[in-house]
């Protein structure tokens, strides 16, 4: 065999194994786990801009949103035995947004059947005060942030860019026992809404940065809406990176102590 025989014959080994890492890799974000990239500040301080998360799609089946560009061939949701289950509130849930098509995530405030509603800054469910208790300041420099470097909403505004941005910061509790932090930034007018009653089939989430979050108390374009399941990508279980920089090369900006947290 000729050199150039033998290189070609690498090259197309080269190629193969390409290909064949590239089809596994598709096949296991497709029906495993997708990484996940927090873009914006709606989910401080559980999730912080910069954070890189792993989303379980086994948790809650699948549906054609599980795909890349929605082409998987399902109709409803297609359950796995044993591995797949309906979600539950509290979840912190990534899924398809129904108006822009984009992947969003928020947690899960409503199911099927309940009623939701804001008042002065408590969340009502099915008329029941979700209780909270005051967890201090959370408190991040005003700057720039992520690659929107758009800068944070403060309670304590106006704050000169690289001054201490506060928020006010409590732990709610939800019906079924899960506690996570909110944030508030002050009365707005999302603070206080109607009462929603969530479909049959469909969910109510909303992002624990209160005042700063595009969800299902906002229809679409601009909002959530209610959530039909076939929307749900699946469930946020573990920050698997975090920076804070514009770029993951900058590692003087990189969150180590938010390695492998789980989320809650």
């Amino acid at each position: 065999m000729s050199s150039s025989e033998t290189a070609k014959d690498g090259i197309a080994e080269t190629v193969k194994t390409i290909v064949y890492a590239l089809l596994i890799a598709g096949v296991f974000r497709t029906l495993f786990f997708q990484p996940f990239y927090i873009p914006s500040g709606s989910m401080k301080d559980t999730l912080l801009i910069g954070d890189f998360i792993f989303v379980n799609k086994m948790a809650y089946g699948y549906s054609r949103y599980s795909c890349p560009f929605a082409l998987c061939p399902i109709s409803g949701r297609l359950m796995v035995p044993g591995l797949s289950g309906l979600p539950q509130r509290g979840d912190v849930v990534v899924f398809r947004h129904p108006g822009s098509g984009n992947d969003f995530i928020k947690r899960l405030i409503g199911l099927p059947g309940d009623t939701v509603q804001m008042k002065e800054g408590v969340v009502y469910i099915n008329g029941t005060a979700a209780p909270q208790t005051d967890a201090g300041t959370f408190e991040e420099i005003y700057e720039p942030q992520g690659g929107e470097g758009r800068p944070p909403s403060c309670e304590n505004m106006p704050v000169e860019l690289g001054g201490i941005c506060k928020s006010e910061r409590k732990i709610e509790t939800l019906p079924n026992g899960v506690k996570h932090d909110i944030l508030n930034i002050g009365m707005t007018p999302q603070d206080n809404t109607k009462i929603y009653t969530v479909p049959p089939g469909h969910y109510f989430f909303m992002g624990d940065n209160r005042d700063n979050s595009e969800d299902s108390r906002f229809d679409p374009p601009s909002g959530v809406g209610m959530l039909p399941a076939e929307y749900l990508i699946g469930r946020a279980d573990r920050i698997m990176f975090s920076s804070a920089g514009k770029s993951l090369f900058y590692f003087w900006t990189w969150r180590p102590d938010r390695f492998f947290k789980a989320v809650n």
